[in-house]
């Protein structure tokens, strides 16, 4: 591929559902002239409670399906993908790959006072002690509390399927229960651990004094990628908006046009299907 050709070549970003689109509209509101090709991967959803033999497999596929699109990089937007299977799918792809874990964990280190940082996401992500480990490469000596935070992605998800938006007062008593181990734990930064969570930002921030610091790793891995494409020399040389193409595993497109639609802001009609189950 000319260099040319590559600067040109889209942005691939794949994630276990849909919560994956908050990098996705990151990218696009930080690299707006870059073409994105996004893969909710809803049909086998949700990867968390699954073994990460298997998370790896999946990601496996996706990553090398997108390499062979022509993808200049590719993003892991879903924290239990990257903590299954980074390494294994940048090894297998000869453009860089990249997580939504480490971006996060730097941020975090980057913004703490006290040395004590929060981190929520699913079960499968906290078990694995990814971010555990990579803020603890980053500095040794900052302590880390870790919380599963199951029905924070269960709350999003039900309001993004089934549309059934909860009063504000009940949205938030939900978001605090949740987070109750954390609270009053002395932490001064919080890691959003889950593309999901982006999604309940303010419900989330109204749980802890204004001195708590929110890292949201869907951002942090934008400027993350920004950096890389800049160092490669990669930017897309259109001065016209970038496109967004949208695939995913599941079958119902109206649901999968109006979830997509609900979380990029803008009206999505044109979502593709593709399915990896007899690959």
């Amino acid at each position: 591929m000319s260099s040319i050709t590559r600067k040109n070549a889209p942005i691939g970003v794949f994630d276990s559902g849909f919560g994956g689109l908050t990098v996705a509209k990151a990218l696009r509101e930080m690299l707006p002239h870059e073409d994105i090709v996004f893969f909710g991967d809803s049909g086998r959803c949700p990867y968390g409670p699954r073994e990460p033999e298997e998370v790896e497999k999946f990601s496996l596929q996706i990553c090398n399906w997108l390499a062979g699109l022509g993808c200049k990089l590719i993003v892991i937007a879903c924290n239990t993908a990257t903590a299954a299977a980074l390494a294994t799918c940048q090894m297998a792809v000869d453009v860089p790959v990249m997580g939504v874990i480490q971006p996060g964990a730097r941020a975090a280190v980057e913004a703490t006072r006290s040395r004590k940082v929060g981190v929520i996401g699913t079960v499968g992500t906290i078990t694995s002690g990814a971010y555990l480990k990579a803020i603890r490469n980053l500095d040794c000596g900052i302590q880390v509390v870790s919380l599963p935070t199951p029905n924070l992605v269960q709350l999003v998800e039900d309001e993004l399927i089934q549309e059934y938006i909860e009063a504000l007062d009940v949205r938030q008593a939900r978001v605090m229960d949740e987070l109750a181990p954390l609270l009053g734990g002395n932490i001064d930064t919080l890691v959003l651990g889950c593309t999901h969570y982006p999604l309940l930002y303010n419900e989330i921030k109204a749980c802890f004094t204004e001195d708590v610091r929110l890292v949201n790793s869907s951002e942090e891995t934008a400027h993350d990628v920004f950096e890389t494409l800049d160092r490669r020399d990669e930017f897309s040389e259109s001065r016209e908006p970038g496109h967004l193409r949208f695939v995913t595993s599941g079958v119902d497109t109206e649901l999968r046009n109006r979830i997509a639609s609900r979380i990029m802001g803008f009206e999505i009609t044109d979502v593709e299907f593709k399915s990896f189950d007899e690959e």
